[in-house]
């Protein structure tokens, strides 16, 4: 894959180059935050054209390469004209959500193969990026779902992806969840979101305390980081499923050929 330099720093492993590559946040004439100064976004919220018309113009919609056909979705690729440019040349925040992360493509896989996890029930959806685990989760006839991630921009791409897939959009919380006040879930699901230490060690005590209050369900999906791998989560989990990446995949992360779902128990 023949990215520029700075592309192929940011499409490489492991997702912690984001600290190196993005540190300041270019100015674009984009709204922060598209849907106003609230950090929620409930399902019947108006997308911002012209970031929706950025974000058209800018990814492609595709369903290949991954372990999830079913899903289409809105992503970075070697077709879309920033792939070939300089990272630094991308005017918006870090754009997690244009890759297709493999710990993402296991939870959705996974909840695919097994609708009875999620059928009926409430699910939160951490870091979720591009929005496929919450698109999965929602297919797979979960009652409720909530998409959390940090970045507004994110929520748009879920949005515009729920769309693809001819599913109303759900719920998206554009915050920091591990600064609020938790609320009951039957399942908590999230992808790759162990490629920081002091993140990961946030993570664990927010989710042993969800598990210890509601008796919440976790999955991880995780292709095997050491932030992951060397991490004391790794006492108290159990493996549910595995998964062999497609080349795509592997290529786009330093070779990694599988991805893993956990439950954790506390």
């Amino acid at each position: 894959m023949a990215l520029s330099p700075g592309w192929r720093v940011f499409a490489s492993f492991p997702m912690n180059r984001y600290v190196v590559l993005w540190k300041a946040v270019r100015s674009s004439g984009f709204p922060l935050f598209p849907w106003g100064h609230c950090p929620w976004r409930g399902t019947g919220s108006l997308l911002d054209p012209k970031m929706k018309a950025f974000l058209e113009e800018n990814t492609e919609v595709t369903s290949s390469g991954s372990l999830t056909p079913e899903i289409r979705l809105r992503l970075l690729t070697p077709r879309c004209k920033f792939w070939w440019e300089r990272a630094d040349l991308w005017p918006l925040r870090d754009p997690y959500w244009a890759i297709y992360w493999p710990g993402g493509q296991a939870l959705s896989r996974y909840l695919l193969d097994n609708p009875d996890v999620v059928r009926g029930k409430s699910v939160l959806d951490i870091g979720s990026g591009c929005g496929a685990t919450a698109i999965a989760a929602k297919m797979s006839g979960a009652l409720r779902i909530l998409a959390n991630d940090i970045d507004p921009i994110a929520g748009m791409a879920i949005t515009l992806n729920c769309e693809l897939n001819q599913l109303n959009p759900f719920p998206i919380l554009i915050k920091n969840i591990l600064d609020l006040e938790q609320d009951k879930w039957d399942i908590v699901v999230l992808g790759d979101m162990f490629y920081d230490e002091d993140l990961a060690d946030s993570l664990l005590q927010w989710l042993k305390n969800c598990f210890e209050t509601h008796r919440t369900q976790v999955l991880i999906g995780d292709p095997g980081r050491p932030q992951f791998t060397g991490h004391s989560i790794q006492h108290q989990l159990h493996k549910v499923a595995e998964y062999s990446l497609p080349e795509p995949t592997r290529q786009d992360n330093n070779g990694l050929t599988i991805s893993t779902v956990w439950q954790f128990q506390p």
